[in-house]
């Protein structure tokens, strides 16, 4: 077998590997319509700039991708990338090295993820490592070269490394400008849409692929993909909760008690052992869905630190562990408001003080990262820390928000970007907390809720979009926060959430759609208890609760709404399916 036939053999079966990988790990339709959305930029930026050799932003995009999105989808980006570009550029035995080369690249974002700990990059040190995979994307296409010589030894591959060298400083120069340029901005966007859509399908959901047609057709053109079918993984069984707190809710038949007492007993149900939650019972815990999790047990009346499996962790001793992401801005935010609900201090929680974290993280201007959404969060956080709401701290961040309302009334999730439900009913939670509930802003707000109620009694996430039980919820949880009574809707909002209960205890998303059953379930819950974030402490061993009135100032919200849409107008453009 020749150098040729035996290195295209090995690398068309890592690539079906990788595509293999992307496969089994089931991403949500959204995510696949991310993945199809960023192919199509790297393609476009690689044509773009074709005159110019060996500078273009498509390495930058694969890395970018890697980083905020995952190994997986990095990987698909890339790979896709090359092949769909040389339909138009050429194809030929260079295209599968160029498949591997950029999909490598999305991988290596992902392991420069996992090496810093998720922290936000500088724009120099992003750009350093946009270069540095500008080098690495060459000296992998010079293998190529290299199996093409007449010799494969050490000095013909030096050989072609040195005649190639010019052309990967211009591509390692190039990523480096680009990132420079647009590099800090594109992550943030990216992994803004994957805190809030980057979550696995429940499987009875396999069936809404949405976007992923887009991508599956194009993946069928590749000789690669065509053969991947994998079978999704088994529901793990039920967890055996260890308290009787636990007992008491996993005991709740699933067609049988209140609407709170049941979706309660399911997340009980769907704790793993390790203490944390996935996005479904038996997918693997995330620190995310874990806060999301704890926080509506502890709407429901159970503190997250009574609910166990037996022999396995709580909530809060995932979360403990799980230390090492204190570094990013929303984890480190729900862990406070987690906290606070359980009754833990944040001064002292797993050898950090998260209040002086959160506090140094503050910009002068009283935002988080000009984040609206991080900034919610952020003064809910410090109400939830005990900050009191005459703090400059506290003073600052609220009107950093009430200086970003959009002109519709409510808020978007950065400054000057549309009003949409979810961040308006942050917003609405975080004022309230701060001590304004009774502003022109948040009643411009809770009208602007008003306003955009579907005349089922959801909400969609913008305005005249499908409701979704997460966007009520937000919504639910932000008019009670401004005081505005629920009676004076056009519908009512509890009906529509208790519509979407199935008869297992949880709420699926929507009408047609039951993705992320758990995270669903957990803000529901907060929602049908009329609570508002940040929550005050749950008594321990205390019986699930079925509040029926309303509850305001409980004191704001929790975590992370960390989420929007990607990159704003590359998204609003490629995604417009139906929430």
């Amino acid at each position: 077998m020749t150098w040729q036939l035996s290195s295209f053999t090995l690398l068309a079966l890592a690539l079906a590997g990788g595509f293999a990988w992307y496969e089994r790990r089931r991403p949500p339709a959204r995510v696949v319509g991310v993945v199809a959305v960023l192919a199509a930029l790297a393609v476009v930026g690689r044509l773009a700039f074709a005159a110019v050799p060996n500078v273009k932003p498509t390495t930058d995009i694969v890395l970018f991708a890697g980083y905020a999105l995952g190994g997986a989808p990095g990987f698909a980006v890339g790979a896709i990338g090359a092949i769909a570009s040389n339909v138009f550029l050429g194809q030929g035995p260079w295209t599968v090295w160029q498949m591997a080369a950029w999909g490598a690249v999305g991988i290596g974002g992902a392991l420069l993820a996992r090496a810093t700990h998720r922290r936000e990059l500088g724009r120099v040190e992003l750009a350093i490592y946009c270069g540095l995979a500008g080098f690495a994307f060459g000296a992998l296409m010079d293998v190529y070269q290299w199996t093409l010589a007449a010799r494969q030894d050490l000095s013909t591959y030096l050989a072609i490394a040195g005649t190639s060298l010019p052309y990967n400083i211009a591509h390692a120069l190039g990523n480096a400008v680009f990132c420079l340029l647009i590099g800090p901005v594109f992550v943030r966007s990216l992994r803004r849409y994957r805190r809030r859509f980057e979550v696995t399908w429940a499987p009875p959901a396999a069936r809404h692929t949405g976007a992923g047609g887009a991508l599956a057709a194009l993946a069928v053109g590749l000789a690669v993909a065509t053969a991947l079918t994998i079978s999704p993984r088994p529901a793990a069984a039920a967890p055996a909760p260890a308290s009787a707190i636990a007992a008491q809710a996993a005991a709740t038949p699933a067609a049988t008690g209140s609407p709170v007492a049941r979706g309660a007993a399911y997340l009980v149900r769907a704790q793993n052992r390790d203490g944390g939650f996935g996005g479904s019972p038996g997918q693997s815990s995330s620190q995310l869905m874990t806060g999301w999790s704890a926080l509506g047990l502890a709407a429901a009346g159970v503190n997250p630190r009574d609910v166990a499996r037996r022999g396995g962790d709580t909530a809060i001793d995932y979360l403990r562990a799980a230390r090492s992401r204190f570094t990013d801005v929303g984890e480190l935010q729900r862990t406070i408001l987690v906290l606070r609900a359980a009754g833990i201090s944040p001064h002292r929680f797993a050898g950090s003080n998260l209040l002086a974290k959160l506090r140094r993280s503050q910009a002068p201007d009283g935002s988080w990262k000009r984040n609206i959404a991080w900034t919610a969060f952020g003064l809910m956080a410090l109400r939830a820390a005990r900050e009191p709401a005459s703090s400059p701290r506290v003073r600052k961040a609220a009107a950093f928000l009430d200086r970003s309302q959009a002109p519709a009334g409510g808020w978007g999730f950065v400054p000057g970007s549309p009003a949409d439900v979810d961040d308006t009913g942050a917003v609405l939670q975080a004022l309230a907390a701060a001590g304004r509930s009774n502003t022109p802003a948040v009643r411009d707000g809770a009208a602007y809720l008003r306003n955009t109620q579907s005349p089922d009694g959801g909400w969609g996430q913008l305005e005249n979009r499908d409701p979704n039980a997460q966007s009520t919820s937000w919504a639910i949880q932000g008019l009670i926060a401004a005081r505005a009574p629920l009676t004076s809707l056009r519908a009512d909002p509890l009906a529509y959430l208790r519509n979407l209960q199935r008869r297992d205890g949880h709420f699926s998303y929507s009408t047609t759609s039951d993705q992320t059953p758990v995270w669903v379930t957990a803000q529901a819950l907060a929602a049908l208890q009329r609570k508002p974030l940040p929550l005050k402490p749950v008594r321990r061993g205390a019986k699930i609760a079925t509040a029926t009135a309303e509850n305001p100032n409980d004191d704001s919200p929790t975590a992370l709404i960390a989420a929007g849409v990607a990159a704003a107008a590359i998204l609003a453009a490629g995604l417009a399916w139906k929430r």
